[in-house]
């Protein structure tokens, strides 16, 4: 990209347009591993970004932008759970029975039928291994990045990595004996 994101000259619109260039897309992801709805996850990396914007002034501090913004990313979708508003949607939209639609996500990610296992298999996870299998394997950071970012320790996001590629392996294996 153009724009060198720590450089003391850059102004904060062309900052912010460099951020949005490198993590919109695969923070959308993220958000998505949460959310389960596109729509929302849009509004929360939105939500990152003018967050990001506001902390223009804190960017010879940041150590390490990637896990920077995809911590805040995280918390951000963790906090749409946490409103009342919310968990009352969801109840009612778990009584009401209806067909699920492909996302985009869904469709960028989904390359192939055996993909499409894989992805949906993924998205069945517990959060707490969905998130570590999607940081590692889909966005390709280190497990130290992703430590950093789930503020927990490297030994917790190895054992969540192997405990999440045992339950795939289940869910695929289970899928092609059954189908």
């Amino acid at each position: 990209m153009g724009c060198n994101i720590l450089s003391v000259e850059v102004d904060q619109d062309r900052w912010l347009d460099a951020l949005m260039g490198l993590y919109g897309e695969p923070l959308t992801n993220i958000a998505y591993t949460y959310t389960m709805d596109w729509g929302k996850s849009q509004e929360i990396v939105q939500d990152v970004f003018i967050i990001c914007y506001r902390d223009f002034h804190k960017r010879q501090t940041i150590l390490n932008y990637k896990a920077w913004i995809y911590k805040i990313t995280i918390n951000r979708a963790k906090d749409y759970y946490k409103t009342s508003w919310v968990k009352r949607v969801l109840l009612i939209e778990s009584l009401i029975e209806r067909e699920p639609s492909p996302t985009l996500m869904e469709n960028n990610l989904i390359a192939s039928e055996k993909d499409a296992k894989l992805t949906e298999s993924v998205l069945n996870l517990k959060e707490k291994y969905r998130i570590v299998i999607l940081l590692y394997y889909y966005e390709e950071l280190a497990v130290g990045e992703i430590a950093s970012i789930l503020s927990c320790n490297e030994n917790t996001v190895k054992t969540r990595l192997k405990r999440g590629r045992e339950q795939l392996k289940k869910m695929l294996g289970e899928e092609e004996s059954h189908g």
